[in-house]
């Protein structure tokens, strides 16, 4: 597995990974209408256009097993500079991260937000927010690198209100640190 930045030409790869995690992780939570009507297109464009223009971090994962003729985008991770004045504690956001099903468990997306969080670092974050949805099945996964529970709220998808928790770092140099250590006892 190769974890690089992206460009603008992976915008088609990481649109792939993004509906087909959301169809996947959302299924029975997410209206089936709503995640039948994600277009590629679409999606590819709008990564497009963030890819060549926005200050957003983006790192993907390629596949680079012997099995792999070509290295293909298995999952994505984005971040940056938080906005939001309602987790102004905050100083940043892991926007989203998504891993394409067969390939979850594999250590990946840890991977991909430890790239993420020590470019944040390296940029002069500290702290870093995340929310998810509370019935995606992969949310512990935040709390697996230290995600401190910050707050609930809604959010409208597709014309259905759902829960949304937010998880934390207020230090990212432990989240950081904790990566690591996650990495490493996997590979032992």
């Amino acid at each position: 597995m190769i974890i690089r930045r992206a460009v603008p030409s992976d915008s088609a790869d990481i649109a792939r990974v993004h509906i087909d995690s959301w169809k996947t992780a959302y299924k029975g939570i997410i209206a089936d209408d709503y995640l039948d009507s994600l277009s590629y297109e679409e999606r590819d464009r709008w990564w497009f256009e963030n890819l060549s223009s926005s200050g957003r971090l983006v790192f993907v994962a390629e596949d680079s097993t012997p099995e792999s003729v070509e290295k293909k985008i298995i999952g994505f991770c984005a971040g940056g500079r938080n906005h939001s004045s309602m987790d102004s504690d905050f100083a940043s956001v892991l926007g989203s991260i998504y891993i394409l099903q067969r390939h979850r468990g594999r250590g990946i997306g840890k991977a991909l937000v430890h790239s993420l969080a020590v470019s944040l670092v390296e940029g002069g974050f500290s702290s870093m927010i995340v929310w998810v949805l509370s019935k995606n099945p992969y949310r512990r996964f935040y709390e697996s690198l230290g995600g401190k529970y910050v707050r609930s709220s809604e959010i409208q998808i597709g014309g259905s209100t759902f829960e949304d928790v937010a998880y934390g770092w207020t230090d990212m140099k432990v989240l950081k640190v904790m990566t690591k250590i996650v990495k490493a006892r996997r590979m032992n």
